[in-house]
């Protein structure tokens, strides 16, 4: 298995980060889940613990410094290392209005809010990491930094200051041992919901018009479904991406051109 003896952290709860808590516990690893519902984070660990694999919950807030701070000394307190962490928290994301009407604090919202997320989180895992010499760093950003398109808001600068936060972070940690890779996609069918669209573009789409979508300006004709997102992530956790830092990994079924 990829994971196996590895201690990791996945901050987030959601579609995505529930699935890929699972294929990391099927990995092998330990998983260390924290979210900020307890019903949420109670789910995935119970979902892991009967696929057979290890985890323990925590409800954290990624923006609490301290909490943060705590919880991977926990985490090192009790498994003997973080060797994984992973942030998939949700953001302020804001799209469908033209940012020529967008106010500051609209535009402003969602990189504060996902590059302090990062950062916070990032920064725990690397300072135990750096001490033990090994480690790794990982995040997921949609893309739109790379391929901006009209219409999606804040999430390219969002998405931008995580993946710069990346690379300055794996130069300077990169010598102690430790690995920071990102990894792109979106629209992943498993991890929407109608609610969580109109939450972030204000519009009432059905999830299955906007995975066609993607499918049809997408390279491969599809979009990555789950399996694809936690495979590489998983992958990337491991020792076998030992070569791989201070870069993002493309899994958007070529949605976005590298």
């Amino acid at each position: 298995m990829l994971l196996q003896g590895k201690n990791a952290i996945v901050y987030g709860t959601g579609g995505l980060g529930a699935g890929v808590a699972r294929a990391f516990a099927a990995e092998g690893a330990r998983v260390f889940v924290a979210g900020r519902t307890a019903r949420a984070v109670l789910g995935v660990v119970a979902a892991i613990t009967a696929d057979g694999g290890t985890a323990e919950g925590t409800i954290l807030d990624v923006l609490d410094e301290d909490a943060v701070e705590e919880h991977v000394a926990h985490v090192v307190a009790e498994a003997g290392t973080v060797d994984v962490s992973l942030n998939l928290t949700s953001r302020e994301d804001r799209q469908g209005t033209p940012l020529i009407e967008m106010d500051v604090e609209a535009l402003t919202r969602g990189p504060r809010t996902a590059l302090t997320a990062q950062f916070v989180t990032a920064r725990a895992a690397a300072r135990r990491m750096v001490a033990q010499g090994s480690g790794a760093i990982l995040a997921v950003t949609s893309g739109t930094a790379r391929s901006p398109s009209a219409g999606m808001g804040n999430t390219g600068p969002a998405d931008a200051a995580v993946e710069v936060l990346l690379r300055t972070l794996a130069a300077e940690v990169g010598p102690s041992g430790v690995r920071v890779v990102g990894v792109h996609t979106a629209a992943v069918a498993e991890t929407l919901s109608r609610e969580r669209i109109l939450e972030v573009s204000g519009q009432d789409v059905d999830p299955a018009d906007v995975v066609r979508a993607v499918a049809g300006r997408a390279t491969l004709r599809r979009a990555p479904v789950l399996a694809d997102v936690a495979g590489t992530l998983a992958f990337l956790a491991s020792d076998r991406a030992a070569g791989i830092t201070g870069t993002t990994v493309n899994v958007t079924c070529g949605l976005v051109a590298d």
